[in-house]
């Protein structure tokens, strides 16, 4: 790993006449790490590394691809009907427009000013791949590019999660392993399947690039640079899904723990505070540019935390810039971050003395408490409704992970003990995985986020296990020397162990144990297990739901479309102007399909106005008539099965009695 900028500020000034070090304390802190394999060894792995990530590419793109092969390009499920709906309206009217765009169509009376509260991300890059494809020679309607979208970002998103694994743990083969297991994991197929128009679907991508820029960003010398294109990545994701306040939380965690590790060793890493400035100055700044975010990451209390730690990280830059500039002690570098810190601590303190009365800092959302208090107390019964945010359970993460759930926690063992690994990346790894296995657990939707963590601690084990086997068969003769040269230089333990490690004993351990493993992944069949039961969930999710297959009574498949076809009725035999009441869940595919009014919908930011509904349809036929014929001109009920509004009728009725 290259030496981080900056110069340890460790003892006191150096005197005139101290003597000049000799060549073992000049030497760097760490040395370059020692070729462990033969160059013809690298040669025979190359092309199987290629055609690794060939195949995590081609298995990224085709296992997303079944529902478009069985049912065409349809967009699916709720919320991807206003996406598309907003898109269309993007491609038709232009940026400016959209920005300004307040639907009547949406909420009535009251309706939505969209262009304020969308994060639109995922619809400004579907216009611009739509518009740009015809100079390629391609023509594809927009419904296609929409439908296409998850499946191109899947695969986006799988190189870059291989480009995650290798920095974290520096090898190239727990890369391209991790990529492979990454590229069918349901956790991630199950928001990103052909037609499945979500925002997941290209925010993860945008996550990963985030966390991939930002850990190549800080491994040290001039790379703090690519903290630029971590910026810019966490502005793309903040453009596209509202989880970018978990990402710009990471991040700031991460550096924040990095920096007080430095500040406790009495040092100082330049590399991590240009990295950390740029990203959070350029993310940030972006951020404020969405409307629908504002000058939230300066207000919100979700928020605090990455801003905090960028004026921290000023604070102790300005101190090292003293201490350099007078030849400053440690012991006096260590009085001035007490009277920096202090004197900066009071006039925040005064600071938000003054505007937290005023209102100024926002309340933490009913989904963010959720994360951190018991799930039935959230004190909203809408966001108790819907499924994926109750706590998920074993049965959840089997489903969405299989074997790479048991083997995630023993691909935190492998990461720590692999000798390649940049420090930096490693924990930001092992604090990802931490972190999103804890959120995940209160709210099922969140294992989404855990997906990437799994399958790249699962590519460590597997990685690293290869790693194992190739290095103690092809271990060239130079790796125990330079070895055995560290142990008479330092005699430290590490140089012992290094002395051990290669030896021939421990040789044929490595051996043993890689081979063991591959025994035990060979006998209880844990690839093919993985790929089918991948492959069989990655189809089951492709369901568009709006469409469903069935079987008639001599045992024909038939595809049932009833669902548009009922909106469609809608759209041809009422009147334009009508508007339709219906629970919340149906009203983007009412405006977008039916192209009528209706009274509410997946937006749920009007908590009464949804719990007006819930009454309306609850209620006995005449009190529920008298709230009706006020609002609507036609009302529609989802029956049939398959979730329907009896099933619903329980938490329709909560949420009618809650206000």
């Amino acid at each position: 790993m290259a030496k981080n900028e900056g110069t340890p500020a460790k003892g006191d000034k150096k005197k005139p006449d101290d003597k000049k070090p000799d060549a073992a304390a000049a030497a760097p802190l760490e040395e370059p790490p020692v070729a462990s394999r033969h160059w013809f060894v690298e040669l025979l792995l190359w092309p199987l590394r290629l055609y690794g990530m060939y195949w995590a590419c081609y298995e990224a793109y085709h296992i997303r691809m079944h529902s478009i092969n069985e049912y065409g390009t349809v967009i699916h499920e709720f919320d991807p009907w206003f996406n598309f709906r907003a898109t269309q309206y993007l491609a038709d009217n232009g940026v400016e427009r959209f920005y300004k765009w307040f639907d009547y169509m949406s909420w009535y009376p009251l309706g939505r000013p969209v262009g304020t509260t969308i994060y639109p991300g995922m619809q400004l890059t579907s216009v611009a791949i739509w518009n740009a494809l015809p100079s390629f020679g391609v023509e594809m309607s927009l419904n296609d590019v929409c439908c296409y979208m998850p499946v191109w970002f899947g695969v986006i998103a799988t190189v870059f999660l291989g480009l995650l694994a290798y920095e974290c743990s520096g090898s190239i083969d727990v890369g391209v392993i991790s990529a492979g297991i990454f590229s069918i994991i349901p956790a991630h197929i199950m928001r990103s399947v052909g037609g499945g128009y979500d925002n997941e679907s290209v925010a993860i991508t945008a996550m990963l690039m985030t966390f991939y820029f930002w850990v190549r960003s800080v491994r040290g010398g001039n790379s703090w640079i690519i903290g630029v294109l971590a910026g810019l990545a966490e502005y793309y994701m903040a453009l596209s899904w509202g989880g970018y306040v978990f990402v710009v939380n990471m991040v700031a965690l991460h550096a924040a723990v990095l920096s007080l590790t430095y500040v406790m060793r009495k040092e100082f890493d330049l590399t991590l505070h240009k990295a950390y400035s740029l990203f959070y100055v350029i993310g940030t700044y972006g951020a404020t540019t969405v409307p629908v975010i504002g000058m939230t990451p300066l207000k919100s209390l979700e928020q605090m935390l990455p801003l905090l730690v960028f004026l921290a990280m000023q604070v102790v830059a300005v101190i090292e810039y003293q201490r350099r500039e007078k030849k400053l002690s440690a012991k006096e570098v260590h009085v001035l971050r007490v009277q920096y810190f202090m004197a900066v601590g009071a006039v925040l303190a005064a600071i938000v003395s003054v505007l937290f009365p005023m209102g100024y800092f926002g309340p933490l959302s009913s989904r963010v408490r959720g994360l951190f208090v018991a799930h039935t107390r959230t004190g909203n019964p809408l966001v108790d409704s819907v499924a994926e945010h109750q706590p998920a359970s074993e049965q959840a993460y089997w489903t969405y992970m299989h074997y790479a759930y048991p083997m995630a926690p023993a691909g935190m063992v492998v990461l720590l003990l692999l000798k390649r690994s940049h420090f930096n990346a490693m924990f930001f790894m092992l604090a990802y995985a931490v972190t999103v296995y804890y959120f995940s657990t209160k709210m099922q939707r969140l294992v989404l986020l855990a997906g990437p963590a799994a399958a790249a601690l699962a590519g460590t084990v597997v990685g690293g296990a290869i790693d194992l086997a190739v290095e103690a068969v092809f271990q060239p003769a130079a790796a125990l020397e330079r070895a055995d040269a560290a142990k008479e230089r330092d005699g430290s333990v590490v140089s012992k162990l290094r002395v051990h490690w290669f030896s021939a004993p421990l040789r044929v351990v490595r051996l043993g144990v890689a081979c063991a493993f591959f025994y035990w992944v060979y006998t209880e069949k844990v690839a093919t297990e993985f790929y089918k039961v991948s492959h069989e969930m990655g189809h089951g999710m492709s369901s568009p739901d709006i469409l469903f297959k069935a079987r008639t009574r001599a045992g024909n498949e038939i595809i049932v479309d009833d669902y548009r076809e009922a909106y469609y009725w809608l759209r041809d035999n009422t009147p334009k102007d009508a508007r339709v009441l219906a629970w919340w869940d149906y009203g983007y595919q009412i405006a977008g399909l039916a192209n009528r009014t209706t009274i509410a919908d997946g937006n749920t930011w009007n908590h009464e106005h949804i719990a007006l509904l819930g009454k309306a349809l609850t209620s006995p036929q005449k009190d529920g008539h008298r709230i009706v014929r006020h609002l609507a001109d036609y009302v529609l009920v989802w029956a049939g099965g398959r979730g329907d509004d009896m099933a619903k009728s329980p938490h329709m009725a909560r949420i009618g009695t809650s206000v």
